[in-house]
């Protein structure tokens, strides 16, 4: 397939573009989430734990896309905070559930609160029709992707 230099230019620019605004959006929001003292990871972690039963570690892991030895890590650290608990599973001795404690849960709250504030301030660079095109072209985007991964026969689940 011969591609074509104006169409191999702006796919570079743009998933530079897309690659740049990640790197941006995460460092804001580093900035936001120091002031809890939680790394992303963790703060994925604690977002991703159910209130009631809490989630096996693979379910953690598998869920935010990190080995599971990492998740092991950032568990460990946020045991030690006080943040999370393991409890054994109630349909499975031998597999531990990782339960937000209620400093957890405060904590967690207070920092999305905080995180959605910044990201609707970063956001606020775009009015609101700019922002529901972006949206959609996002979406279209995404969708677009997953497809053709799904269509992948290379890609194993």
């Amino acid at each position: 397939m011969m591609l074509s230099p104006m169409k191999t230019y702006f796919a570079e620019q743009q998933y530079r573009m897309i690659h740049d605004i990640y790197v941006l959006l995460d460092d804001g929001d580093r900035r936001v989430l120091r002031e809890y003292d939680l790394s992303i990871s963790q703060f994925s972690v604690l977002n991703t734990l159910d209130d009631n039963l809490g989630w096996r570690l693979t379910d953690v892991s598998s869920r935010l896309l990190i080995d599971k030895s990492t998740v092991t890590r950032i568990i460990d650290r946020l045991e030690r905070a006080g943040l999370v608990r393991r409890d054994a599973d109630p349909t499975d001795r031998r597999v531990q559930r990782v339960v937000l404690t209620d400093r957890g849960r405060l904590l967690r709250d207070q920092a999305r609160r905080a995180q959605s504030e910044s990201l609707v301030e970063r956001l606020s660079i775009l009015d609101t029709t700019e922002q529901q095109q972006l949206q959609d072209l996002l979406q279209k985007l995404r969708d677009g992707l997953l497809s053709r991964l799904a269509a992948d026969p290379l890609v194993s689940s």
